[in-house]
């Protein structure tokens, strides 16, 4: 059984998830901390830092038409103040009118601040 906190990062997750997906600057933005750092396939192995890297693909748009995001086997695990969230991420939509699943393993680390819990850093791979 989760705890509420395990519950709740898990909440935060998903609701930065949906913003990604949607194109939801403002939400993603709330919920980040501009120190944010990452590695991610779009970055080519290299880390990146700050929010203006991310902003670039929200500026795009989101996801086109319609589509779901789902986090799979989540895996939450505190360290006091910091968080880690293990899981795969699953995402429907259609493409060409074709549907279509994408997956990635993503470790999302959280860190209560004081006006809440922020997301500090990401590593997203394909599957």
């Amino acid at each position: 059984m989760s705890s509420s906190t395990e519950t709740e990062l898990i909440a935060l997750t998903q609701k930065l998830l949906d913003s990604i997906a949607n194109g939801d600057w403002a939400t993603y933005s709330e919920l980040c901390d501009p120190t944010l750092s990452a590695f991610e396939p779009e970055a080519h192995g290299q880390l990146v830092e700050g929010m203006n890297f991310h902003r670039f693909y929200f500026d795009l748009g989101g996801i086109r038409g319609p589509h779901q995001t789902t986090i799979c086997c989540p895996r939450v695990r505190l360290l006091g103040d910091v968080a880690i969230v293990c899981y795969t991420r699953l995402v429907q939509k259609l493409e060409n009118g074709t549907a279509m699943t994408t997956a990635n393993n993503e470790t999302r680390i959280w860190q209560r601040q004081a006006n809440g819990w922020k997301h500090v850093h990401f590593h997203r791979s394909k599957v």
